[in-house]
């Protein structure tokens, strides 16, 4: 197996944080999105959308998406639990995770490519240009602030997003809060229950992977 992999992107450190809780090694490859070997043909012969990470399994197929990637490593090495121990539990950490990724890391990537230079023609990922809107920045600004205000409320009740134990909702969680500093958002500041929890994933090893 190998994982195509950016230090510096979110979705990338999603998948190397769950490896890092799950013990998995697999060999990496660079792809420099500053450079944009996403877009070189080669890249887009293993994935089309241009984006990073993507796992090339054992028998030569290539997995997109990191919830799709960490599903599959969750099939191979199913300790220690990251969806859940029970339907139950597994249906709460995939609603959290969805969650997550569409109300929380897709609106500080809307900041994000929206405001900074670098993705002035290419504010979406992928091959076709597409230009920048500014007004969506206000927009990701406000989706961001709605969004941490629900996970915070959330927090409130329960040790981890999805319930009593740790899950990739935490993991894709403590990615997204991370991010969001990119574009000087605190989401820490005014929520004391988002502080607590993140002081407590931040400590894990995984974390820093």
């Amino acid at each position: 197996m190998r994982l195509f992999d950016f230090d510096r992107a979110p979705n990338p450190r999603r998948v190397r944080f769950f490896m890092a809780e799950k013990g998995i090694v697999i060999p990496r490859v660079n792809v420099d999105l500053y450079r944009h070997e996403q877009l070189s043909q080669e890249f887009l012969a293993i994935n089309p959308a241009g984006t990073v990470p993507v796992l090339e399994t054992d028998d030569g197929t290539y997995l997109a998406e990191s919830l799709a990637i960490c599903r599959y490593l969750e099939a191979l090495h199913p300790q220690p639990p990251l969806f859940g121990a029970t339907p139950r539990e597994e249906a709460l950490t995939l609603m959290w995770a969805n969650i997550v990724e569409n109300d929380g890391l897709l609106a500080v990537a809307e900041v994000l490519r929206n405001l900074s230079p670098g993705f002035r023609n290419h504010v979406l990922p992928g091959p076709h240009p597409y230009p920048q809107i500014p007004a969506l920045v206000d927009r990701g600004r406000q989706r961001a602030g709605q969004f941490f205000d629900r996970v915070g409320q959330q927090l409130l009740h329960q040790q981890y997003l999805a319930g009593d134990g740790f899950s990739f909702a935490d993991i894709s969680l403590l990615v997204t809060v991370d991010f969001a500093g990119w574009v000087d958002i605190n989401p820490m500041r005014t929520r004391p229950s988002l502080e607590r929890w993140y002081r407590q994933v931040a400590a894990r090893p995984g974390a820093q992977a």
